[in-house]
């Protein structure tokens, strides 16, 4: 099946925008002029070994950082021996989360320690516990635990962590062509928010949709919420085709999926979170060689868990 081109209303891997999104954009746009009229050379040595094309960019891609927001608006990239900033990938927070990171986390630990200083030895410097202990829950969301991708044949893992919350089979899904099953999983704040793809899978098509933010525990909020919706095609035969939806909830109000239509992805590969309580759903074509490994208020990792294998 040929790719479809995203959609008008899918201008960003963060199309829901956000306060700390406009900042990070804000700040992107003094550093480019600030490289370009103090580091010519630097500017000059990216753009020699940056594959790919900035057609259709909104800003000027000067390095890998420029395409946090806006890779699927453009076909450039560079080679990780090329990326000076690769080393991001290893830190044990999601790349996605850094600004809410610095922007969230810095003010509630100068006040922690504020309140410290000037509250202590009376046993009002137990006030500090308060911005002390969001600032761990601000940490503790931004999370980016290592995994291990089961390799074996026919394996489709979770895209998300959380609980499942539902396995519902449905008559015949449009992008599928067919007899479906979807799995639905709910995501609390103290869940790690990274998505994963579930198989080795071409992207087909990507849609976003806004909409309300009611508790992703609602059922309706699968269809009434802010979402994206991700068109998967396995790369090997029989091309089996699969759907990944991210679906916002009463506080996670940032889908973030970085994914360009026609690229492939490797099972267990990130291509985006949400920020804050949610909720993920995987729908796969239904079939008699479809075992469903998973049930019902389970726990499951994405990139980790098997949910389903093809037998």
């Amino acid at each position: 099946m040929e790719p479809k081109p995203l959609p008008e209303n899918f201008r960003s891997v963060q199309p829901g925008g956000g306060v700390c999104y406009r900042m990070e954009l804000a700040w992107g746009v003094w550093r480019r002029w600030r490289l370009t009229h103090f580091r010519p050379g630097y500017v000059r040595q990216m753009a020699e070994c940056r594959r790919g094309s900035a057609e259709g960019a909104p800003h000027d891609i000067l390095d890998p950082r420029d395409l946090k927001f806006c890779r699927n608006q453009c076909t450039c990239d560079w080679d990780a021996a090329d990326d000076p900033f690769a080393w991001r990938e290893r830190l044990p927070f999601a790349r996605w989360g850094l600004a809410e990171l610095q922007i969230m986390g810095w003010p509630l630990l100068a006040v922690t320690i504020l309140l410290m200083v000037l509250l202590w030895p009376t046993y009002y410097c137990a006030l500090a516990v308060v911005p002390g202990v969001l600032l761990g829950l601000v940490i503790y969301f931004f999370r980016d635990p290592p995994r291990r991708v089961p390799e074996e044949a026919g394996l489709v893992v979770s895209p998300a962590d959380g609980k499942i919350a539902e396995i519902t089979r449905l008559d015949r899904d449009e992008f599928i062509g067919g007899p479906a099953v979807r799995i639905g999983i709910f995501l609390s704040i103290f869940n790690v928010h990274l998505n994963r793809a579930p198989v080795e899978s071409r992207v087909i098509e990507l849609r976003y949709h806004p909409g309300e933010f009611l508790n992703a525990l609602r059922p309706e909020s699968a269809w009434r919420n802010e979402n994206t919706w991700i068109g998967l095609e396995e790369e090997s035969p029989p091309h089996r085709r699969l759907v990944v939806r991210q679906i916002s909830g009463q506080f996670a109000r940032r889908i973030v999926c970085n994914l360009r239509p026609g690229e492939t992805v490797s099972r267990g590969h990130k291509f985006g979170m949400i920020k804050l309580g949610s909720r993920t759903e995987l729908i796969l074509p239904d079939s008699e060689k479809l075992k469903i490994d998973v049930q019902v208020g389970q726990k499951v990792e994405a990139g980790a868990t098997v949910m389903a294998r093809w037998q």
